[in-house]
């Protein structure tokens, strides 16, 4: 147990202000093993040291270069018990920029296809009577064919 007013923790909805997350964030990630499991104060009230919020900020950090939820719980894990996880770490931010790169190539694809199809569409529009139907989204099957690219290659996948 810890005392309510223990200067040097904080209850999960201060953490959760600190860091600009909500309680709901802050005690998922305690689920996860993100955060370590809080202690209590006399109340029943979750109490994290001071240091959750450097912890919290990390995690953010981590999650905005596309690291998962599970993948962050792995490695804290790890460190919490005493290993060092940066082999692991280096590893997944390669994977992550190989990813990365990826994507922004399949950007550039779909770029100039659109570009492709924009430019047909103008024509069939210069090329209508006003209120003709042109058909213009059952052309986009055509173009996505020609392209190659799978239709839902941006599609977020579902990660913890």
């Amino acid at each position: 147990m810890v005392e309510n007013n223990n200067p040097k923790t904080l209850r999960s909805g201060a953490l959760a202000k600190a860091v600009s997350v909500s309680p709901d964030t802050i005690r998922h990630y305690e689920k996860l093993g993100i955060l370590p499991r809080a202690l209590r104060t006399e109340g029943g009230y979750r109490a994290y040291p001071a240091s959750a919020v450097e912890r919290v900020l990390v995690v953010q950090r981590a999650l905005r270069i596309g690291f998962t939820l599970a993948e962050l719980a792995e490695v804290l894990k790890a460190r919490d018990s005493g290993a060092a996880p940066c082999h692991r770490v280096f590893e997944l931010a390669q994977e992550k920029l190989v990813t990365i790169t990826a994507n922004i190539n399949a950007l550039k694809r779909t770029e100039q296809a659109l570009k492709e199809v924009l430019s047909e569409w103008q024509l069939r529009m210069q090329h209508s009577a006003p209120g003709q139907k042109m058909h213009l989204l059952h052309s986009l099957t055509e173009a996505v064919q020609k392209s190659g690219d799978p239709v839902n290659q941006f599609r977020r996948k579902n990660k913890l």
